[in-house]
């Protein structure tokens, strides 16, 4: 099968499984998921399923970026943070639908890479910073979106919440533990945040504070 025919399958199984938005799916149809996989999983660049990429870490199955994009309901004018940049495939999808994306990443090598994709792709329109994701990006606070690819617990951590601007949204995986994971949207409102559960998933944990390099313990 060729990619563009596994391309297709996979929009086609994207659009049965909840994902209406037709700019989401523009976005993933435009953005080489091949670009962010490693090499022994290339064949499986453009199927519907989660892949280990370097430091104990995944790309995420196409549908759950799919979803959780089209959770953010993004404007194409509106400043997103995104906290876990990864393989930088979902800063890639945002990145097409939004003005700016700032993404903060904790593992120097993983965000090295990601960069390199993000100027191969002259995808210019996409900030990045090394550091504790679960402080977000204070100095370009407030965000009208915030997505995050890790689990927080139960609740969102207060830093992330308190750059979410009036009327914004954060999409976010939350828990006790990682069988009783959801994807939670929030919004604040002049009055407060509100809180809806949207449909069970499993992410890494989300951690704070980045690993200290080499040699400096």
């Amino acid at each position: 099968m060729t990619v563009e025919a596994r391309k297709i399958r996979l929009l086609m199984a994207l659009r049965r499984n909840g994902v209406t938005d037709t700019r989401v799916l523009a976005a993933i149809e435009r953005i080489p998921r091949e670009r962010f996989v490693p090499e022994p999983f290339q064949d499986q660049a453009w199927e519907d399923t989660a892949l280990p990429i370097d430091l104990g870490q995944t790309i995420s199955q196409p549908l759950i970026v799919a979803l959780m994009t089209q959770a953010l309901e993004l404007g194409e004018r509106q400043t997103v943070l995104e906290i876990g940049t990864g393989s930088g495939y979902q800063a890639a999808v945002l990145s097409r639908l939004c003005r700016r994306v700032y993404t903060v990443e904790r593992l120097r090598p993983l965000l090295t890479e990601a960069e390199a994709r993000f100027q191969a792709l002259r995808l210019n329109n996409i900030t990045t910073r090394h550091g504790d994701g679960t402080k977000g990006w204070p100095e370009q606070a407030p965000f009208e979106r915030i997505l995050v690819t890790a689990a927080g617990g139960p609740d969102a951590p207060k830093d992330l919440t308190d750059q979410l601007a009036v009327g914004g949204v954060m999409v976010i995986p939350l828990g006790d533990d990682y069988r009783g994971q959801r994807v939670v949207r929030i919004r604040r409102t002049e009055t407060g945040l509100t809180r809806e559960d949207l449909w069970p998933v499993r992410f890494v944990p989300l951690l704070s504070d980045p690993p200290s390099p080499p040699g400096t313990e």
